[in-house]
Parts: structure tokens; C-alpha cells; sequence
């Protein structure tokens, strides 16, 4: 095993273990992308006849049999390994021969790894997305199949206004669809080629062409001036990360709502058995879990957050190895925002509201009794609302 900065001296293994990290268990996501970035890179070269054409038949074909093969199962990045791109050139020179060691011609790690990042990110976002929505359409599933029923509006946790099972589930699904416009939106930082920019500094003297690869791998423009590039690092992750804990938030905030409606004292809904869980030793329980597990979420995700935000604060420009430890919370909080979008969209089919349970006190009408009043009357409001509220506070004493 060589690694691609290995020029023959051994390195302790208390030092690899520490500087590889968790990436060697982290990097399996990102294979595919290596994959792209690389062919569209030695395509590149290529072109501009910086290697060979059959060499670059050998790399690309290599390359893509690799892919299927990890895909399948058949080999994985270990430790050794140390990342996906030792992981991969190592595996093509060991497939093709010394063709393989041309893939990194007039690029570095640096801008190897923010490739694949980016590409990775625009198909995440683009599922986190699509999550938000269907949490937006079980909601409005649930709005078609109860929205008539009344339910108490609340603020401050007292009841407040009427309101109904359509109104507040199509609040919320209004939400959730804008946490889909916001992940949508979030790929700006992320639509960005930073092939060519090497280790920050350009490609050491090489005439690359930068265009071939942003439009073979799909980016929106390339990320100029070269420096730009490592500065960057940290933004497009953070964008993410916020635009999920706005999800992850707006779920919390709805598992809340659902929670409070199952108590016995509210018993405004009812789970079916099939998403609620037991007790070990009270054999009456029928426990929510999932959403207790939802209202949790938007803290994990806040940590996240605060992580990566944290990491390039200090950083001067170029590339710094702190940006490695980027990937853990990205990548947590990317997995996490995916499993409860998708958890809760499923366990909504689960809910249903009891209207039997559900009663509304004379005082929701309050407000409107006041604004009524003060049309009928031709008096001010405050007026009216002084009156109201005498009214029904001669009721409460009585």
C-alpha cells in the first residue's frame, strides 16, 4: 500500500490511525463521486494532451469497474487506505499497471476531495428536498382526510382562537415546503468546479482546461481565482447544515405539537399500534417514541451545526487538515435529516385526530366577539376588548 504523499519512509501507526480518522468509514459515500471527478479530470487531460488516449481509456474503463465493484461489495477502504483517493489509485495501478499513477497529473488531494464533496452534496440536497416535500404531502393527506374537524388554536400554550385540523396541518405542510425551497436553494455554494485548483495554488505550470470538467460533471461555473477555493472550505457545508436544522427544527416542533395531542389529558389523536412502542413493566403503555425521537432531532442538529462552524473560524487561507473533521458532522446531520423527514412523513399516515376528544371553550371566541362589538357599537376596540374580557371574567369568578 502506497499512499499518494508517500515518498518511502514509514509512518508510525499511532499517527496514522489519528490523521486518517474516520475518513477510511466516511469516504464510502464518496466513491462514486471520486469516480466521476477523476474520469472527467483524466478526460480532460486527455484532451489537452497531457496523457495518452488509450491511457485514458485504461484509467476511465478501471475506474468504473472499481465503482461497481465497491457498489457490489467486493472491496472496501480500510484504514491502510487511509481515504477513497489512496483507496482507488491504488486499486487502479494494482488493475492497469503505472497508467493508473497518471490519474493525479495536475491535481491535488485538495481540490479532489471538494470535487467529490460538491457532487455529493448537489444529490443530497436534491433528496433532502424531496423528504421535505413528503412530509408537506402527508400532512396534506391528513388535512383531506379530517381537515373539517375544530380544533383549539393555542399561544402560550392557553387556548386562543378557533382553528381547525386543515388550518394547522396546512400550516405546517406550508413549511415544510419552504425547507424544501430552502435545501433547494442551499446547492448555490456547493454548484462550483474546483478541479484545477490543486492544492490551491493551480495546477504547478500545467495548461489545464477547467471548462471540460465543470461541464462534464454538471457545475454551474468554475470556482475562480484558484486561492478562493481552500477559503471557501466550510461554507457550502455550513449553508447545508443550516438549511437542515431548519428542517430538522420544523420537525421537532411538529413532533411536539403530536405529542402534547396523545397525552390522556388532551387524547386530541390516536397512534396506531404500529408506530407506537410498550413498556417493559407497565403493561398499559402505548409510548410515541418516534416522535419523542423527532423532538430530539433539531439538537443533534444544532451540534452539527455548531461544529462546522466552528472548525474554519480561525483558519487562515489555503488548505489546513482541520477542514478534514468537516465531514463527520455533514455527513451525520445530512443522514439524520434524511431518516426523520422520512420517518415522519410515514408515521403521519399513522395519526388520526378524535373528534369526539375535541371541545372548544366559548372563550376561543373571544376576539371576534370583541371585533364585533366594536363594529356594532361604533366604539374602539380597546373598548370593546375591556368589555369582553369584564364579561368573561364575570363568568370565571361566577
Amino acid at each position: 500500500m502506497t499512499r499518494l504523499w508517500d515518498k518511502g519512509n514509514p509512518l508510525d501507526e499511532h499517527i496514522l490511525k489519528f490523521t486518517a480518522g474516520e475518513d477510511h468509514h466516511l469516504d464510502k459515500r464518496l466513491v462514486p463521486y471520486d469516480i466521476r471527478g477523476s474520469v472527467a479530470h483524466v478526460r480532460m487531460l486527455a484532451k489537452q494532451g497531457l496523457v495518452k488516449k488509450e491511457d485514458c481509456k485504461l484509467i476511465c474503463t478501471g475506474l468504473e469497474a472499481l465503482g461497481l465493484e465497491h457498489q457490489q461489495g467486493e472491496w472496501s477502504i480500510g484504514l491502510e487506505d487511509e481515504d477513497v483517493h489512496t483507496a482507488l489509485e491504488s486499486r487502479l495501478i494494482d488493475r492497469i499497471g503505472p497508467a493508473g499513477g497518471r490519474a493525479h497529473l495536475g491535481r491535488s488531494r485538495n481540490d479532489q476531495v471538494l470535487t467529490a464533496i460538491r457532487l455529493y452534496l448537489k444529490d443530497a440536497l436534491g433528496f433532502l428536498a424531496e423528504g421535505a416535500a413528503n412530509v408537506a404531502y402527508a400532512l396534506d393527506r391528513l388535512a383531506h382526510r379530517q381537515g373539517e374537524i375544530q380544533l383549539p388554536g393555542y399561544s402560550h400554550m392557553q387556548p386562543a382562537m378557533p382553528s381547525s385540523v386543515g388550518l394547522w396541518a396546512s400550516g405546517w405542510a406550508t413549511e415544510f415546503r419552504d425547507d424544501e425551497e430552502g435545501l433547494t436553494s442551499a446547492v448555490r455554494r456547493a454548484d462550483i468546479n474546483p478541479l484545477g485548483s490543486a492544492a490551491g495554488y493551480g495546477p504547478a505550470g500545467l495548461e489545464l482546461d477547467r471548462d471540460v470538467t465543470r461541464d462534464e460533471l454538471g457545475f454551474s461555473r468554475n470556482h475562480e481565482p484558484v486561492t478562493a477555493v481552500q477559503i471557501s472550505r466550510g461554507k457550502a457545508e455550513a449553508t447545508v447544515v443550516f438549511e437542515i436544522s431548519l428542517l430538522l427544527g420544523d420537525l421537532g416542533r411538529l413532533a411536539s405539537d403530536l405529542l402534547l395531542f396523545y397525552t390522556k389529558e388532551f387524547g386530541f389523536v390516536s397512534l396506531s399500534e404500529k408506530i407506537t412502542t410498550g413498556s417493559s413493566i407497565m403493561p398499559q403503555k402505548r409510548n410515541p417514541d418516534v416522535f419523542e425521537l423527532v423532538r430530539s432531532a433539531p439538537a443533534v442538529g444544532m451540534g452539527a451545526l455548531m461544529e462546522v462552524s466552528s472548525i474554519t473560524k480561525s483558519l487562515g487561507s489555503g488548505y489546513q487538515r482541520d477542514l478534514q473533521r468537516l465531514k463527520a458532522p455533514l455527513f451525520r446531520s445530512i443522514d439524520l435529516a434524511e431518516d426523520t423527514a422520512l420517518i415522519m412523513s410515514h408515521a403521519l399516515e399513522g395519526v388520526q385526530f378524535q373528534a369526539d376528544r375535541i371541545v372548544l371553550g366559548e372563550e376561543l371566541l373571544a376576539a371576534e366577539r370583541a371585533s364585533q362589538l366594536a363594529l356594532k357599537k361604533g366604539i374602539p376596540f380597546r373598548e370593546a376588548y375591556r368589555t369582553i374580557a369584564a364579561e368573561l371574567n364575570g363568568k370565571l369568578e361566577t
